[in-house]
């Protein structure tokens, strides 16, 4: 991996509409996303890319349910619930309590609620 301290602009050539120095460039790579997050990131996105899972977090953002009734209302098979809780579980999106014999999911992190808003949002402008 390359040292961005040790990285010199030095010898590019320069916009002519848009001059940037060379510190300004070298405080460009000390702010830019590492790479090993920005993989992690892409992961978690990824993850977030499937419809139904979205689908599923839709219904927890608004109260916690069982498999049963969550099936129900995405309209898919608790199996295949299942399995998509069990990933975003792995991915720490969605938690659950156990009550008798049931078992209720919702919501773990309020960041994922707001980044579902917000993209809800974006997509409604």
């Amino acid at each position: 991996m390359l040292n961005s301290s040790a990285l010199s602009f030095d010898h590019l050539p320069t916009c002519d509409l848009h001059a940037i120095a060379p510190e300004a460039l070298q405080d460009l790579v000390n702010e830019i996303l590492p790479a090993e997050k920005a993989q992690i990131m892409a992961e978690f996105f990824g993850m977030l890319s499937d419809p139904n899972r979205l689908r599923i977090l839709s219904v927890l953002s608004k109260q916690e349910l069982c498999v049963h009734d969550l099936a129900a209302v995405v309209g898919m098979s608790e199996s295949a619930v299942s399995h998509q809780l069990r990933v975003l579980r792995t991915m720490r999106l969605v938690s659950y309590r156990k009550s008798k014999r049931k078992v209720y999911y919702q919501l773990l992190d309020h960041h994922v609620l707001e980044l579902y808003r917000s993209v809800s949002e974006h997509l409604d402008e």
